[in-house]
């Protein structure tokens, strides 16, 4: 299985060598693209110049503004289908997400999963040092997307996931729109609609110790926007198959 790792970045110039060898290191014979939104502290510039000695394993695609996460993941997951690999895996750059647990998120893809999530909030998972009120606002927005949305999963919010590419190449990725949380959690969701099959891996997730991070209110209150929204859809689609007297099937699309 030909695995691509996609590591957004954008200012992560304190983390990115480091990232890099840890990557190698873990998962030898994957690839490995780096997305930079035009980072001005010469992040860029430091992965080409460490690509040029990895045998072609550390690629960058350079976009020229900061366009957000979801778009960079699309953006590196039209890069992995094009060239081939088997599944693409999402990941920060600034050690929140342990290289280490690399093998053990990816191998359910080997047998059969389309989605695997690294999760914080099933046995075995767990974020230490977070504030309550952090804990809180992250547990209870998940509970809330996974009941609106059914989605049956613990931890839709969690970015270190690996999907395969077959349910990528199902999926219509040039109409996902969501950034941040929101994003995990409409491909979380248009992958349970798509028939995809997810399982969950327990992670530890830890604070970056470097960098600033890119999380803001905005974000979060954007993400619990859309999932209402969404549920709406379900709610609209259920009635119209009830209207028209057909079987429940299939919840609408997210869009």
């Amino acid at each position: 299985m030909r695995v691509l790792v996609i590591i957004p970045t954008y200012n992560e110039s304190e983390n990115i060598l480091k990232i890099l060898d840890k990557v190698r290191e873990t998962l030898p014979d994957a690839g490995i693209l780096v997305v930079d939104d035009g980072s001005p502290d010469g992040t860029a510039e430091i992965v080409e110049s460490y690509g040029r000695d990895s045998s072609d394993k550390v690629n960058i695609l350079k976009r020229a503004a900061k366009s957000g996460l979801g778009s960079a993941y699309r953006a590196g997951f039209a890069w992995g289908l094009e060239k081939g690999f088997d599944a693409c895996v999402e990941m920060d750059a600034d050690f929140s997400h342990d290289p280490a647990a690399l093998p053990e998120l990816t191998e359910p893809l080997s047998r059969g999963y389309d989605l695997s999530i690294g999760s914080r909030y099933i046995p075995g998972g767990s974020i230490p040092n977070w504030p309550r009120h952090r804990y809180f606002l992250s547990r209870g927005g998940n509970i809330y997307a996974s009941i609106l949305l059914g989605l049956g999963v613990a931890d839709s919010t969690a970015g270190f996931r690996a999907y395969s590419a077959e349910i990528l190449r199902r999926l219509d990725l040039d109409s996902v729109r969501a950034e941040g949380y929101g994003f995990q959690i409409e491909m979380t969701y248009r992958t349970k609609q798509a028939g995809g099959s997810i399982v969950e891996i327990p992670i530890r997730f830890v604070d970056r110790v470097a960098g600033e991070s890119k999380m803001s209110s905005a974000i979060v209150i954007e993400a619990l926007g859309l999932v209402t929204w969404w549920s709406l859809g379900r709610v609209w689609g259920f009635i119209k198959r009830l209207g028209n007297g057909a079987p429940r099937g299939e919840d609408v699309k997210a869009s």
